[in-house]
């Protein structure tokens, strides 16, 4: 017979997992595989200790690890294409015209907005990321603006599309969830997205243009070595781009993720080799181990040199121990524990809204997975906003601003990880600038205070109307 859990024992997890982060960040500089462990076996203990057997402890490890699975397929593609893309010449193009067309004055917040339209396009972040995320990383070395100031603003248009995209996993997931249709879920994020956004790209204008009347570094002569050194490297021709456009194309047509990314890694690995020269054993190390190459350029050599399937191990590692961490707490119910008291108290939309928020930022911080981050509070408040007669929308709206978004802010979260894995930089340095990624949550919590497009819904009249339906039939 399992005993119910208190209040404490939930929070033991959690703790542990925090306690071990912060050592492992500021003290022992290991990552973080080694707290998430930790927290899977405090929550393995909790768990054994309230009537759970170890069998029934590895099997809840188990089902977290396998809700991930396409997950982690994806991010193991994603690693092919980059290897693939940057051999193939695809990625070097995007570099050298980006270069060449960009106006230095509006870089940083073009590259949030034509990130987030790709993104948009995609439906997917961490593809947006690898691709034209990557590129933008190299034209802003060359132009010589900080590599964190960049990655945010990739950042902050990758997760534009991944929450407002109709084609975006967790858009889709969020809407089901509550129960309310796919495109009143959008249309009501555009309330919160598009300030958020517009904020931004302000921020970044301003950011950019202090850092181009400050920087002595921008000058003609660091352009032009990057623009000859891709030039004697690659084959460079602007019909590469049309790769990134089948890509697009593909996404629009609604082809599953996993065989359209593997379609366009397949197809860079052949334009390396009908194009770039590259043989045919190359290309496969290079989508197994990363490219490879010596220009004797630094910026070139340390924005190409990456990529390739082992380069996702690391991430996909984190995500298995952080989904195995989720499993336990979910099917335990650790997270009913913890928000049962809270939503006791709440009374009014602020309240509701703010604790959802907290939630939300509870799962993301514990197991640094989106999915989690957004299955877990929808699932536990649905019922709550129905009650209060709020639309549910606002529910969906509310777990994506941090569940999809600001996840980010978690270090170790699966995202942020990704990213700082393909843009070169920390997650502690992209944070501060990623402006985006709190920007949303904030802008949730003042709707949420104000009243501000807090839809409302009258669900028991709703419920009778169905049933009144039901007795006419």
């Amino acid at each position: 017979m399992k005993k119910n859990l208190t209040m404490w024992k939930s929070i033991v997890p959690l703790l542990g997992l925090i306690i071990a982060a912060a050592c492992s960040i500021f003290i022992w500089d290991a990552g973080m595989n080694f707290p998430l462990i930790i927290g899977v076996i405090l929550a393995s203990a909790v768990a054994i200790s309230c009537g759970w057997n170890w069998s029934q402890v590895q099997q809840m490890m188990v089902n977290g690890v396998t809700r991930a699975l396409p997950a982690v397929f994806i991010l193991l593609v994603i690693g092919t294409i980059i290897g693939s893309w940057i051999a193939s010449g695809v990625i070097p193009t995007m570099i050298y015209y980006g270069i060449s067309l960009i106006n230095p004055t509006w870089f940083v917040p073009v590259v949030a907005l034509i990130t987030g339209i790709v993104s948009i396009t995609l439906g997917t972040s961490f593809t947006s990321i690898a691709t034209v995320g990557l590129a933008f990383m190299a034209i802003g070395e060359g132009l010589g603006f900080p590599p964190a100031l960049v990655a945010g603003a990739v950042i902050s248009g990758a997760y534009l599309g991944d929450k407002l995209s109709p084609l975006s996993d967790t858009t889709n997931v969020a809407a089901a969830l509550v129960d309310t249709d796919l495109f009143s879920h959008i249309k009501h994020m555009l309330w919160d997205t598009i300030p958020a956004f517009l904020i931004s790209l302000i921020l970044f204008g301003v950011l950019g243009s202090l850092e181009l009347a400050n920087s002595t570094s921008m000058g003609s002569e660091t352009i032009d070595t990057i623009m000859s050194g891709l030039e004697n490297a690659f084959v460079i021709h602007p019909l590469l781009l049309l790769l990134p456009i089948i890509t697009i194309v593909l996404m629009l047509k609604r082809v599953p993720a996993l065989p359209a990314l593997m379609g366009v890694g397949l197809l860079g690995a052949v334009i390396a080799v009908v194009v770039q020269g590259t043989s045919v054993s190359s290309i496969v190390q290079f989508m197994t181990s990363g490219f490879k190459i010596t220009t004797g350029i630094g910026e070139i050599d340390s924005l190409l040199n990456r990529g390739g399937l082992s380069s996702m191990l690391g991430t996909v590692g984190m995500l298995m121990i952080a989904t195995a961490l989720g499993g336990i707490l979910e099917e335990t119910g650790t997270f009913e524990v913890l928000t049962g008291k809270m939503m006791k108290k709440v009374k009014s939309a602020g309240a509701l809204i703010s604790s959802t928020l907290l939630s939300t930022f509870i799962v993301a911080l514990a197991s640094g997975a989106q999915f989690l981050a957004i299955i877990l509070p929808a699932r536990t408040f649905v019922q709550k906003y129905k009650d209060m007669n709020i639309d549910t929308k606002n529910l969906s709206r509310t777990v994506e601003s941090m569940g999809t978004v600001g996840i980010n802010l978690v270090p170790w979260s699966v995202p942020a990880v990704f990213a700082s894995g393909v843009l070169g930089v920390s997650a502690w340095e992209f944070i501060p600038y990623a402006f985006f990624i709190y920007l949303v949550p904030l802008v949730n919590l003042l709707f949420g205070f104000t009243g501000w497009t807090i839809a409302r819904k009258d669900y028991t009249k709703e419920e009778e109307l169905v049933h009144s339906e039901r007795e006419v039939v």
